[in-house]
């Protein structure tokens, strides 16, 4: 499968991308530069948005405009204004905590994580955000929560600890989770599992950091399929275009040295990759 170059940029720490269908736009965050962004593949246009805060995960809203997960609170953009509003807050007692890797589930809740900004172990953890702008936690003690994706019937969501290099599979029963069960693990190995998206078959794509690939993962966890990046850090992966084949990849400088990122010009950018396969779709938040 071709790697194509989607966007050229330097993020510092690109994560979170997004497919709008209704604009045929590709969102995606920058973390560290306090920014998101956003392309729009067959017109070539994009833009920008620059916030006060940390973004680090988006969902569409059914009312307009994006759900944002950032710092210490989750919030709404109005992409007219690009005002941004915090909606619900916490963790304030934690000050080097933010938030990271979120997404919409099946179950119509916006799922995200928090970690300790230092990679901490055990610092972060696992929340749910209901439509009437409750939040809940539902499992603590997490280090670096990413790939956060729910089966389409929303029996199952996967979550990886990228500090510990697993993806852990729970079952999803009345609004809660069950005891985390070992679904992939790359222990030992020099890359961690990041980002991840999931297809209709049932399988899962999950990036690799340090591991310059993308895995396709069956639902047993074998590892079925591996595209290589032109980069050693890309960080999350979304299933857009019209018929949600083409896979949408972020990608970080974060840390590399001036040696790696004189080998790797294209670090920061966001790809694109015609698959085989389509991926899931999931709702708007309804608030």
């Amino acid at each position: 499968m071709r790697v194509e170059l989607a966007a050229r940029r330097q993020n510092v720490l690109g994560e979170g991308p997004l497919w709008d269908p209704s604009a045929g736009r590709v969102y995606w965050v920058d973390i560290r530069s306090k920014r998101i962004e956003w392309i729009e593949p067959k017109s070539g246009a994009g833009g920008a948005y620059d916030l006060t805060v940390r973004p680090s995960a988006l969902a569409l809203r059914r009312s307009g405009g994006l759900l944002v997960a950032a710092d210490h609170c989750v919030g709404t953009l109005d992409l007219s204004s690009g005002a941004f509003e915090p909606r619900v807050t916490f963790e304030c007692d934690k000050p080097r905590n933010r938030t990271n890797d979120g997404r919409m589930g099946a179950d119509g809740r916006f799922w995200f994580g928090t970690m300790d900004d230092d990679a901490e172990a055990g610092q972060g953890a696992l929340y749910a955000l209901s439509v009437d702008w409750r939040l809940s936690v539902k499992r603590e003690g997490v280090g670096i929560p990413n790939g956060i994706v729910s089966t389409p019937d929303g029996s199952c969501v996967y979550v990886a600890d990228s500090l510990d290099q697993v993806i852990w599979s729970h079952s999803l029963r009345r609004g809660g989770l069950s005891a985390p069960s070992l679904f992939f693990s790359a222990k030992g190995e020099v890359f961690t599992p990041d980002g991840a998206a999931l297809d209709e078959q049932g399988f899962l794509w999950s990036v690799q950091w340090d591991g310059a690939c993308i895995l396709r993962l069956s639902p047993e966890g074998a590892v079925e399929q591996k595209i290589d990046m032109p980069v050693s850090r890309p960080t999350a992966c979304v299933f857009g275009g019209s018929a949600l084949t083409t896979l949408y990849v972020t990608s970080a400088r974060d840390g590399l040295s001036a040696e790696q990122l004189d080998r790797e010009p294209l670090a920061g950018s966001v790809f694109s990759i015609e698959v085989d396969a389509a991926g899931v779709r999931y709702p708007p938040f309804a608030a």
